[in-house]
């Protein structure tokens, strides 16, 4: 079956008139929380967006029933983390491939087919036609239609086009959707079969955490508002956290709106946590935004001394001055700086330096799907150099006696154990800190010499990498 011809559209809009053909059958327009999986997916696709913030633009725009946002949710990131099965499995019945916008379509319908369970064929289906429709493109329908007619005979019939598994690379790159340079990174870092389990990696129950603001509230208040709000959450092991399920949007609540909790992930905090913040202290936080751990900081040092949140990008650093405000916390001071860039007026000026390094962000794949396609070894050369920079010029502003922590949401040894050690040969004048009391117990034995790297997988937490180390001279 073949599909050729249109013309290359711009992303599609449901208030672009030239886009768009208003239907007066009803029954006919497609479901408005497809049509925003749709727009989300293809900002992903072909404009380079960011999953989440692609999906958060659509969602504030929207006005939709929390059960339509949730599948909306759903469908995307189906779409998104099966992106290259999906590609696989339709190259049995596409002998051209199809513009954009109609690639996304069979996309979303595809996440419904085989993805979701609750959804039936034949609306997964119509939809699909009917999105094709209502962009003025009545002469892909068919094609459409044909072509997803022809997956659900072959799923039905057990025939789906199958992955050949001699060969384990390539196997790993469509099964679990990733770009070829991500699989042989992970398996010359952690063997083919942990190599497998990172990648299947899905948490049994999606989840937020949040984070007591405890100059401002207490943790018996945080959980007894979880529970009058009928939430369905648990104690984190990590201290004043809470993992709340199926939660809605916990930064719509007036306890969020009045500074009393933060939403933050666990590996954020225990990284923060890793500074030993006391009172009184002088903290940089050279890579801040959006600043969970700059306002954990300061609020471990009970609004005393001063945390210096750095960003280089002003937008990012305005979500710091907001956050700051929203938790009352008078102790922080913003800046739009590139620390990678050095400054005299900071050498030996703080009591702890922390750098949440860029990173390739492998660590949170199961979070953020779109992860899985962006990386390359020519792209990880690349974010090493501004890790080593960061380093290198941080490094001057911890004050002898001090404390330097160096964090990543990654799990390649290149951007972690390889990169500190790099260091360390370079800067006699560190050492790496072993105290690992601040982890909680069920995770105290990941510390190795000052060192801890957590797997999603297998630590169940966000995979990231913290060292904790000492200026001595």
């Amino acid at each position: 079956m073949s599909y050729s011809g249109f013309k290359s559209v711009n992303k599609p809009t449901p208030g672009d008139k030239s886009q768009r053909v208003v239907k007066k059958d009803p029954a006919a327009a497609p479901s408005q929380s497809r049509l925003l999986a749709l727009r989300a997916l293809y900002d992903v696709f072909f404009n380079n967006a960011y999953s989440n913030l692609a999906l958060d633009k659509e969602l504030r725009q929207a006005r939709l029933s929390e059960e339509d946002r949730r599948l909306a949710t759903n469908i995307f990131y189906q779409a998104i983390e099966h992106r290259k099965k999906t590609d696989y499995l339709l190259g049995a019945f596409i002998d051209t491939p199809p513009e954009d916008l109609i690639k996304c379509i069979l996309h979303i319908a595809v996440a419904q087919l085989l993805y979701l369970d609750r959804i039936p064929d034949h609306a997964a289906v119509n939809e699909a036609v009917n999105q094709t429709k209502l962009y003025k493109k009545q002469e892909a329908s068919g094609f459409v239609n044909g072509v997803l007619r022809q997956l659900l005979r072959d799923k039905e019939a057990g025939k789906l086009r199958e992955v050949d598994k001699t060969d384990f690379v390539s196997w790993l790159e469509i099964e679990y959707s990733a770009s070829r340079d991500i699989v042989q990174l992970l398996i010359e870092a952690y063997g083919e079969e942990e190599t497998e389990a990172i990648l299947a990696y899905k948490p049994e129950k999606r989840f937020e955490t949040i984070r007591t603001n405890t100059l401002r509230s207490s943790d018996e208040e945080t959980e007894a508002f979880l529970t009058s709000q009928g939430y369905d959450w648990e104690k984190s092991v990590i201290p004043h956290c809470y993992r709340v399920y199926k939660s809605g949007n916990l930064s719509k609540t007036r306890q969020y709106s009045e500074g009393l909790y933060s939403i933050q992930g666990e590996s954020a905090v225990l990284a923060a946590m890793a500074v030993k913040a006391k009172r009184g202290m002088n903290v940089l936080d050279t890579c801040a935004a959006p600043g969970g751990k700059a306002f954990m900081l300061a609020e471990q040092m009970q609004g005393t001394g001063r945390v210096y949140a750095w960003d280089l990008h002003e937008h990012r650093v305005e979500l710091i001055k907001s956050g700051a405000k929203r938790l009352r916390l008078d102790n922080i001071r913003c800046s739009v700086k590139d620390a990678t860039v050095p400054r005299s007026e900071m050498l030996q000026s703080a009591d702890a330096v922390i750098i949440d390094a860029p990173c390739s962000g492998l660590g949170v794949m199961a979070d953020k799907p779109d992860i899985r396609y962006s990386l390359t070894r020519a792209r990880l050369l690349e974010i090493i150099h501004t890790q080593e920079k960061l380093l290198d010029v941080c490094s001057e502003y911890v004050r002898i006696g001090g404390t330097l922590v160096y964090s990543t949401c990654t799990v390649l040894p290149q951007e972690n154990e390889e990169q500190i050690m790099h260091f360390l040969n370079s800067h006699p004048n560190y050492k790496l800190d072993d105290d690992c009391s601040y982890l909680p117990a069920p995770l105290n034995s990941r510390s190795e010499n000052g060192m801890v790297q957590l797997l999603q997988n297998r630590d169940a937490v966000e995979g990231f990498f913290i060292a904790r180390l000492k200026r001595i001279a």
